[in-house]
């Protein structure tokens, strides 16, 4: 029999808790396969964080750290600190990153520490029943915004990828979805390059994904990924914002 998909060893054999159309399990199945095909899948480590993705230990197949909420980017720095000869990467989600810990994602920016971080941005707080996050778009009804997001009131949403890419020490930054075939493509490639980012020495990494959350959007699979390419994205733009061999 011909095999014509084998699931990465980069991943273990644990079954994902996640929604049925959430996209964290495509994105995790993105960084197992870049530590494999990079080779470095026994030298990493991840930092797992607070969210819908607090599993993540489980489902890694290297070595793996809880962090406290918001606090990946502190703990990746002690680790990579510690033994600088290993790949550390955080994976965080939106009310992980961009509320809680949107001073560790700065400062650890700001020092250029040479970590990669995977940023999953579904515009919500999923796992806590779909309150509004920094990211949640104006207009967006959540359980605490049921009119809609107030630009009036709450500001609106933070671009984190735009914000980062002002820092002289994130050396590679670059915003992608998993929306289309094409696009999990490019996220995979985006991906691949914040690894190669680390594993060269040139400083922190950071890849911001745009994901779903069917559950708190209350819509199918399908839909919420039509809703994210005609709302989300027009928003937060797809593309590579900083480059550490571009110069960028």
């Amino acid at each position: 029999m011909t095999i014509v998909y084998e699931k990465s060893k980069g991943l273990t054999d644990v079954p994902f808790h996640y929604c049925p159309g959430c996209t964290h399990g495509v994105i995790h199945k993105l960084v197992a396969e870049t530590l494999v095909e990079l080779g470095v899948l026994g030298e990493a480590i991840g930092v797992a964080p607070v969210g819908c993705s607090v599993l993540a230990y489980n489902y890694f197949n290297c070595d793996m750290q809880e962090a406290a909420h918001g606090r990946a980017p502190a703990v990746a720095t002690g680790i990579k600190r510690a033994l600088p000869d290993k790949v550390v990467f955080t994976y965080q989600g939106d009310g992980d990153l961009a509320s809680i810990g949107s001073a560790e994602i700065v400062h650890a920016a700001h020092r250029a520490e040479k970590i990669t971080t995977i940023f999953v941005n579904n515009a919500i707080y999923g796992m806590t029943g779909g309150q509004m996050a920094p990211t949640t778009l104006v207009g967006q009804k959540t359980t605490t915004s049921p009119l809609g997001r107030d630009e009036d009131l709450c500001g609106r949403p933070i671009r984190i990828a735009e914000m980062l890419a002002t820092i002289n020490g994130a050396k590679f930054v670059e915003r992608v979805s998993v929306d289309t075939p094409a696009n999990v493509r490019k996220a995979k490639k985006a991906i691949k390059r914040a690894f190669e980012c680390q594993i060269k020495g040139e400083g922190f990494a950071i890849v911001e994904v745009l994901s779903s959350c069917p559950t708190n959007w209350g819509l199918t699979p399908v839909k919420a990924l039509d809703w994210l390419r005609d709302n989300m994205i027009p928003y937060y733009p797809l593309g590579n914002f900083r480059d550490f061999e571009e110069g960028k």
